[in-house]
C-alpha cells in the first residue's frame, strides 16, 4: 500500500511541475522585478540577460512600453513580485494566466 501511495504522490507532483510554465525575458535586458504593478513600485531584485519567469497570475497595472510593444499587463513571477509583461515572450498580446486575486 505504501509503495502505491508514493508513486500516486509522485505523479501527482510531476503533474503539477508540468504546469508551471516558464517564458524567456527579452533578449539583452536585465529585468527589474518590483513589489507590485508598476513601476512606482520598488525594485525586489533585477533578474539577469536571458532570465526565464513562471508567471502564476497577471494583473493589470501602469501602462509600460518595452522591448515587446506597449501593455498595462504585469506578471506575478513570485510572491510579492511583478514584472512588465512587455518584457516577457509569452507569444501573445494579452493574458496568458489567470488573473491575480
Amino acid at each position: 500500500m505504501l509503495l502505491g501511495l508514493t508513486s500516486a504522490l509522485l505523479m501527482v507532483g510531476a503533474a503539477n511541475a508540468e504546469a508551471v510554465h516558464y517564458y524567456d525575458t527579452a533578449p539583452g535586458n536585465r529585468l527589474n522585478v518590483r513589489r507590485g504593478p508598476g513601476t512606482q513600485y520598488g525594485i525586489v531584485r533585477v533578474l539577469p540577460e536571458g532570465a526565464k519567469v513562471a508567471i502564476y497570475c497577471q494583473t493589470p497595472g501602469e501602462t509600460v512600453s518595452g522591448y515587446y510593444g506597449t501593455s498595462n499587463i504585469w506578471d506575478n513571477i513570485a510572491n510579492g513580485e511583478f514584472v512588465s509583461d512587455t518584457y516577457v515572450l509569452t507569444g501573445r498580446d494579452g493574458y496568458v494566466a489567470s488573473r491575480c486575486a
